[in-house]
């Protein structure tokens, strides 16, 4: 390789180019938030820096410090990410081989936890936001049903909020939960900054969940990797967590023996610099453009309207969604245009839309820049064409387990020969990373077009073995 080659170089032509991001990290690579050269702190465990695997000094004294700041009765920092957490809560929550209902429309780290368990998993769907194409929230009423089906579960996690910012009733859920003496596990993934401002929602950690993950690094001014885990006693009457000691015992099995105290320290500092920022001026800029947005014509921001219909019981409007329905381009049309054409890098993209992430960190000049790039977009857009449905709100017939499915005898047939085949991989778009098919599910009809309709619309389908997607594998029946 050549030295003008490596990805250093790239990164920082990268950063010297006008591309704005919209997109995670938080910090929006505004500065170096107070640290140095960061080859110059990473340390190891010497004497005097504690061990994030046996805390018992500084380490210790910060995850004790964030705890307070959340809310929570013990605090994990995370150096591999919210999904390090996921792996943790899920396989300390259910013993092997156990059940647990979660919402269909989780991060595939859950879907590799109950892999990795061995466990059976129940599925809770979504609603469907009509004329927008994407998920609504989770019902109670459903969860209750699902555990009165399924007597056997162990634990819930549910998603909240979603990747584009829909809260579900959490506070509801939890108590149809802990009604059924089962402990409530929260991926609030992208909802590390909720304890910040009355301008977000209420975190769940607040509304009843015993286990809480989240991302600090997607919507705070933290380094990539970067998560916490939280654990609270929110079921008094049954003592505290029962697993606390098991999840104990994961986070130390899937963090590294090695961990960066550059992420612990970025961690550290993203939490105390969002407890002491003024979150005013930010407020007034998302409302301005919130605002702004609202006199689009074709193109659509997902708004506050919402609140109260689909399973929704708030929006965090840090969030910019746009549907792109009611017009006629595509999510990856809205993103493409977007980056090309504006210099604008979007979170992500559906299949019919945009999702921008915003944070503290952004720039007045940076918000504009959006404003103006999507009102002139919208001014020249044509009528819709016709969309499909929110496929994470789609029902899905499981054969068997996901390790069973995983494991078993595999063949592969061509993508568009599958349906009614059972899936012996997971299909997915990343983002955001949630299956549109798992292990051991029947291929349907109607999730085979809809993976089809992906592909045609250029959006990144990805999970098969065969990254041509031209074959997937599927379970080989005896």
């Amino acid at each position: 390789m050549r030295q003008q080659d490596l990805l250093i170089h790239k990164l920082k032509e990268y950063a010297r180019s006008d591309m704005y991001p919209f997109h995670m990290p938080g910090h929006k690579r505004t500065g170096d938030m107070g640290f140095p050269d960061p080859f110059t702190v990473d340390i190891t465990e010497i004497d005097g820096f504690d061990n994030l695997h046996h805390p018992e000094g500084i380490l210790q004294s910060s995850m004790d410090w964030a705890a307070q700041v959340y809310g929570a009765d013990q605090t994990y920092y995370l150096v591999n990410g919210s999904s390090s957490g996921i792996l943790s809560a899920v396989c300390g929550a259910v013993p092997r081989g156990g059940r647990i209902l979660v919402s269909r429309n989780c991060h595939k780290s859950v879907y590799h936890g109950i892999c990795l368990n061995q466990l059976k998993a129940s599925y809770v769907y979504p609603q469907e936001i009509d004329g927008l194409g994407i998920q609504g929230g989770v019902l109670p009423s459903d969860v209750d049903m699902m555990l009165k089906r399924y007597m056997d579960t162990q634990a819930v996690l549910i998603v909240s909020p979603t990747y584009d910012g829909v809260v579900s009733d959490i506070k509801g859920i939890a108590e149809v939960v802990h009604g059924a003496g089962l402990p409530l596990i929260v991926d609030e993934a992208h909802g590390a900054h909720f304890r910040f401002g009355e301008m977000f929602p209420v975190s769940a950690l607040d509304l009843g969940a015993d286990v809480v993950i989240q991302s600090v690094h997607k919507t705070m001014p933290s380094l990539t990797q970067t998560a916490l885990l939280h654990i609270r006693n929110n079921r008094p009457d049954q003592g505290c967590y029962g697993d606390r000691e098991r999840i104990d015992r994961y986070v130390h099995m899937v963090q590294s023996s090695s961990p960066s105290y550059v992420f612990m320290a970025s961690i550290e500092n993203s939490i105390y610099q969002m407890e002491h920022m003024d979150m005013e001026p930010y407020r007034g800029e998302i409302m301005k453009l919130r605002e702004r947005l609202r006199g689009m014509g074709r193109l659509r921001l997902v708004d506050t309207d919402i609140i109260g219909q689909y399973g929704i019981h708030d929006l965090d409007v840090s969030k910019i969604v746009i549907s792109t329905r009611d017009s006629s381009l595509t999510g990856a049309d809205l993103d493409s245009i977007l980056r090309r054409e504006y210099h604008l890098e979007m979170e992500m993209c559906g299949a019919d839309y945009v999702t921008a992430i915003t944070t503290p960190m952004d720039r007045s000049e940076g918000l504009r820049r959006l404003g103006d790039a999507l009102m002139e977009i919208d001014n020249r857009t044509g009528p819709a064409k016709s969309g499909i449905s929110n496929v994470y709100s789609m029902r899905s017939d499981t054969a068997m387990t996901i390790a069973d499915a995983m494991d078993g005898k595999h063949r592969k047939v061509r993508l568009e020969d599958c349906a009614g085949s059972i899936s012996g991989e997971f299909v997915y778009i990343y983002p955001p990373g949630i299956p549109i098919v798992a292990p051991g599910e029947w291929i349907s009809r109607r999730s085979l077009d809809v993976i089809m309709e992906y592909m045609k619309k250029g959006l990144p389908v990805q999970g098969p073995a065969d990254q041509s997607l031209a074959y997937i594998e599927i379970v080989q029946k005896d």
